[in-house]
């Protein structure tokens, strides 16, 4: 199927399931700290995002603060996937979408040889993208949303484990305590499980993993069953929820996945305010707000766009 095609049957099956496609919110947005310095008035826009909980928020975060500055914010948020947004928003479908410096150095620009310092990946991806595929990445946020590995507090305290040196010396000499859930993505990438093995250097036998959806892996963790460990996403608000304790990359394996605004280059060059609206949002996102912002939707059942309304108020980013 051509490009457009498929891009089109995804928006049309995004919107089937009900995300707020092309949508403005019904959320009451008022100019606030954000507008004293830009304005958007003629500016129309279309804010994208994947179809997850952290990409949700931030698509709503984004519209509200656009539309605070007085512009006509479009909404496709919840694309199935990193390569349906990046795909909307390289044939301009969307203007703007929130990715993380990982996935932009290591599944959109496809190189293999991350920085192990976070502003140096940043620079290094902005750079790159901007040149080869005229995408803008705005200064990301201090949040870094990258692969960790998680278990229950409890389980942790048992077993002595802190670090993922310590995962690692468990799994050589007793793997059978050391089971380990991931999601078959995380199971396939190199800065995944096969690289982790290799840079903590054990070899958990294939017995003792079980392949689950990302989401189910929290609970499992939690209840120990099919696994004690597994594969988790730093900023994750049900770590928090349940009680789970990261370990320490005391190797620094994982990558860093700050997230940053990426927008066309034609866009930011007619409306650069843009810049200076997102600027003070994502300063704002580090690891403990998006935690507690993820949290709200995933535990506490609110909707994506009134945690966003609420958060940006609680700024004075809106009124």
């Amino acid at each position: 199927m051509p490009k457009g095609l498929a891009l089109s049957a995804v928006l049309a099956t995004v919107a089937l399931t009900g995300c707020a496609l092309g949508q403005e919110t019904a959320a009451d947005v008022e100019a606030g700290s954000l507008a004293e310095g830009a304005t958007l008035e003629d500016a129309t826009l279309n804010v994208g995002s994947k179809e997850f909980t952290e990409q949700l928020v931030l698509c709503e975060i984004t519209a509200q603060a656009l539309q605070s500055a007085g512009a006509d914010v479009q909404r496709t948020c919840g694309l199935s996937g990193t390569n349906s947004a990046r795909s909307a928003l390289l044939s301009g479908e969307i203007d703007m979408y929130w990715e993380y410096t990982g996935t932009g150095w290591i599944t959109h620009l496809q190189r293999t040889d991350p920085s192990s310092d976070p502003q140096e990946l940043f620079q290094a991806v902005a750079e790159a993208d901007e040149e080869q595929n005229q995408v803008v990445w705005l200064p990301p946020a201090p949040a870094n949303n990258t692969y960790a590995i998680a278990v229950a507090e409890e389980t942790a305290e048992e077993l002595g484990v802190t670090t993922i040196s310590d995962y690692a010396e468990l799994a050589r000499t007793n793997p059978q305590q050391a089971t380990f859930c991931g999601a078959a993505e995380f199971f396939g990438r190199g800065d995944g499980w096969p690289g982790l093995e290799a840079a903590y250097e054990f070899d958990l036998p294939d017995a003792q993993t079980a392949e689950l959806a990302a989401g189910a892996i929290y609970n499992a963790i939690d209840q120990g069953d099919p696994c004690s460990f597994g594969e988790v996403f730093a900023t994750d608000g049900r770590i928090e929820a349940l009680g789970l304790r990261v370990l320490e990359d005391d190797r620094n394996f994982f990558t860093a996945y700050n997230p940053a605004l990426t927008v066309r280059e034609p866009v930011i060059a007619e409306f650069p305010q843009i810049a200076d609206v997102i600027a003070p949002v994502s300063e704002a996102l580090d690891d403990e707000t998006l935690q507690a912002l993820n949290a709200q939707v995933d535990v506490e059942g609110l909707t994506s766009e009134q945690v966003a309304n609420d958060w940006l108020r609680e700024q004075g980013f809106i009124q």
